[in-house]
């Protein structure tokens, strides 16, 4: 657990977590040993002068008083390196997403990672503030007092110890019967939860189809799944409960039935017996505790466990040396990843359009990811200028390169703070001209707060057409060289449309641009069109010849359009 904790945390931490774990190992070896002081005080106390108890009272006390000083030390420790450690682990989880590439982040592994980024990291990181000092006190505390039952007499101590293995047998049992279950639950209720966030975003579909009154099979299954994993989960850990209650019960009894037998006999003193009885009692609340702090433990290293796999994923290699091209001219030679493109070859000259048409699965929108280097090819080479994109600086790389999706993304902030994203160096009356090449000073004049709208959680506020203008604008704004643009008019209603097109074209003038085209229109604006389909070039040419050919080509917008639309724009 430790050489996990530490591993996560990285080298830079180590050093006040073992300073930690020093004091807190002290701390709990100072309160078993204050416990030996007993002895005196009880002898004392039962023998023919019981005023010579006093400074050995006074002995006692002074050891609790330094191990509670010790025990505040550690704690108030633990904390400023828990809350230390959790800034450090939000810096450096952040860093390593940051470079992470962007074809990483699946829709599944967003959410996963938000989870973790929360609740994941806090419950981790808790491991030092709340739970490593408890932890070592209640397995220090009662081994250092059978150490010292075992000074006072031997017999009495090897009774002792001999429950220590017993106790680890047991706690090692429960943890291994509820490992399994306890991860069972993780998963359904992590389940649970995107069927709740399903179930939400589904409200408007349900209501218009009537159906509110309706139960949701799929979020009631879910519900379910997690009922009976935490019902499995109580019965796999009872058995450890009960089973460690009775084996410090009859550890205790054990103890006690020896001491009364040795007292008995003559061979040990009635303070001995008394105070190694305490001792044991004393032993009972920590070791009681083991299973609490066990189960909480498991949860712990579970994310530890998640947040070691995130922050060992190998980012993409940066260039020990990078290159800077000179030009802007996109090549992709033999250029092969996965199972969606096949041995793909293709040049794109400086200043031209190239559109990309398919079926859905043929690798459009992956050839515009492969030249952002959100990916690294599995064959071949995806070059900028002549120069393989591996070999430039990924921060070069972008700031070469505009990118517009379907899918607009917007910080939850103001629409000014969005378009100046694109390059937050730019003066005012630069983000202004940006917006209004792109058309977005018309829904400024609109909008009550005009640039100080704001667009909420990923633009939710504002309009699908909306928030193409300010993706648009951005682009515009960091006026780079290169243009990756997937179809971004095909779900917006005609005004939009019209408007957002308007803006792309400034977007494109003069620029290298690589387009994923879904409408005739757009095919048409390109200098050349190629057709994907199972990740290899089927048809090559300008839009008309391709059309005239009646070939694959011809049969695709056929599909797409209809035969008689595609006639018409003949």
């Amino acid at each position: 657990m430790i050489r996990l904790l530490l591993r996560v945390l990285g080298p830079g931490f180590a050093r006040p977590v073992r300073r930690a774990l020093a004091l807190m190992t002290v701390a709990a070896v100072a309160e078993g040993l204050s416990y030996a002081l007993l002895v005196p005080v009880l002898r004392a106390l039962l023998g023919g002068t019981p005023g010579d108890a006093w400074p050995w009272l006074a002995a006692f006390g002074a050891a609790v008083s330094v191990s509670a000083v010790l025990r505040y030390g550690a704690d108030l420790l633990g904390f400023r390196v828990g809350t230390t450690l959790l800034r450090g682990v939000y810096h450096r989880l952040g860093d390593h997403l940051a470079r992470l590439p962007v074809g990483w982040y699946t829709a599944g592994r967003v959410g996963e990672v938000s989870v973790l980024a929360g609740r994941g990291v806090l419950q981790a990181m808790g491991v030092i503030a709340h739970l490593l000092g408890p932890l070592v006190s209640a397995s220090v505390t009662p081994l250092t007092i059978v150490a010292v039952m075992a000074a006072f007499d031997w017999r009495l101590g090897l009774a002792a110890a001999v429950a220590v293995p017993v106790v680890a047998a047991v706690q090692v049992h429960s943890g291994r019967a509820t490992a399994a279950t306890d991860a069972d639950r993780a998963d359904r209720d992590r389940e649970a939860t995107a069927r709740v966030i399903e179930y939400v975003q589904a409200q408007p579909v349900l209501r218009a189809g009537g159906r509110t009154g309706e139960r949701f099979a799929l979020l009631d299954g879910a519900l379910r799944d997690v009922e009976r994993a935490s019902r499995r989960s109580t019965l796999s850990a009872l058995p450890g409960v009960v089973g460690l209650t009775l084996t410090v019960q009859a550890g205790f009894t054990a103890l006690l039935a020896l001491g009364a037998y040795l007292a008995l006999d003559g061979r040990v003193g009635a303070a001995e017996v008394l105070a190694v009885l305490v001792l044991a009692a004393r032993c009972a609340d920590p070791l009681l505790s083991l299973t609490d702090l066990a189960g909480r433990l498991r949860g712990a290293r579970t994310e530890l466990t998640r947040l070691d796999a995130v922050l060992r994923t190998a980012p993409l290699p940066e260039p020990a040396d990078p290159v800077r091209p000179v030009a802007h001219d996109l090549e992709f030679d033999a250029v092969s990843f996965g199972t969606v493109v096949d041995g793909l070859t293709l040049r794109v000259p400086q200043g031209q359009r190239l559109a990309v048409v398919g079926p859905s699965g043929a690798g459009k929108s992956t050839l515009l990811r492969l030249v952002a280097r959100f990916h690294d090819v599995s064959a071949g080479a995806v070059r900028v200028g002549g120069v393989d994109v591996r070999a430039m600086a990924s921060a070069d790389l972008m700031d070469r390169v505009a990118i517009v999706f379907q899918d607009v993304y917007l910080f939850d902030g103001t629409i000014a703070e969005n378009v100046r994203l694109g390059r937050p160096g730019a003066t005012d009356a630069e983000v202004r001209a940006a917006a209004s090449a792109a058309g977005l000073d018309e829904v400024l004049e609109r909008l009550p707060d005009g640039w100080d709208t704001a667009v909420g959680e990923g633009g939710t506020l504002l309009s699908g057409g909306e928030r193409q203008r300010v993706s648009i604008a951005r682009a515009l704004l960091k006026d780079a060289p290169i243009v990756l643009l997937d179809e971004v008019t095909s779900a917006l209603d005609p005004v939009n449309e019209a408007a957002v097109h308007d803006g792309v074209e400034r977007l494109l003038a003069g620029r290298t641009v690589v387009m994923v085209a879904h409408r005739v229109r757009s095919a048409t604006r390109a200098d050349r069109v190629v057709l994907l389909d199972g990740g290899r070039i089927v048809a090559d040419g300008h839009h008309d010849d391709l059309l005239r050919a009646d070939g694959r080509y011809a049969a695709f917008w056929d599909g797409v359009s209809g035969a008689a639309a595609r006639s018409g724009r003949r």
